[in-house]
């Protein structure tokens, strides 16, 4: 995995998360344990802070940078689906980012709340805790439902067991 010292910011990555060979981790990145980090995942953290908590999936293509003296920060057991964009946006515990979702400047994801695939969540726009969000920009649709809530505490646990396995299993067989 590419990383990259920038201008004395060093990134920090606990040695239970899995970062992806072709993921380019940059600067001040603060990964904490049991993470998923994937395939040409960007974490770029030259400007900016970017901090990643505990058993949290940023799934591939995901893109994730802060504004200079800014912070981008994911609680824990976040889902970030395949795709995203996410710039200087703080996003809680437990929330799920659907693929291809744009998470843009000083926003503010709520605890658990979900947004729906190619959400596009604008400069300040907060969305609340426990709440589907779905639109371009997003518009709250409803509150969660338990079922979304089991689904998606599985999904997070598939993650962390697939870093735990790659950490052991992932073994590059060809030059």
């Amino acid at each position: 995995m590419p990383l990259y010292e920038f201008e004395g910011r060093v990134p920090r990555i606990d040695p239970s998360t899995w970062v992806a060979p072709s993921a380019d981790v940059i600067g001040d990145v603060r990964i904490g344990p049991r993470c998923y980090i994937g395939w040409g995942v960007i974490l770029r953290g030259d400007y900016g802070t970017i901090e990643i908590g505990e058993g949290t999936a940023i799934e591939e293509g995901v893109i994730v940078h802060a504004r200079p003296n800014g912070k981008t920060v994911f609680g824990k057991e976040v889902t970030v689906g395949h795709g995203a964009l996410i710039h200087n946006a703080v996003i809680e515990d437990y929330a799920v980012i659907g693929m291809r979702a744009l998470i843009s400047d000083y926003a503010r994801i709520g605890t658990w709340a979900i947004i729906a695939e190619m959400g596009l969540v604008c400069n300040k726009q907060e969305v609340p805790a426990e709440v589907m969000a779905l639109g371009q920009p997003v518009k709250v649709k409803r509150p969660i439902q338990d079922i979304e809530r089991q689904m998606w505490g599985m999904g997070k646990k598939v993650y962390q067991n697939l870093a735990e396995r790659s950490l052991q299993g992932m073994k590059k067989i060809n030059g």
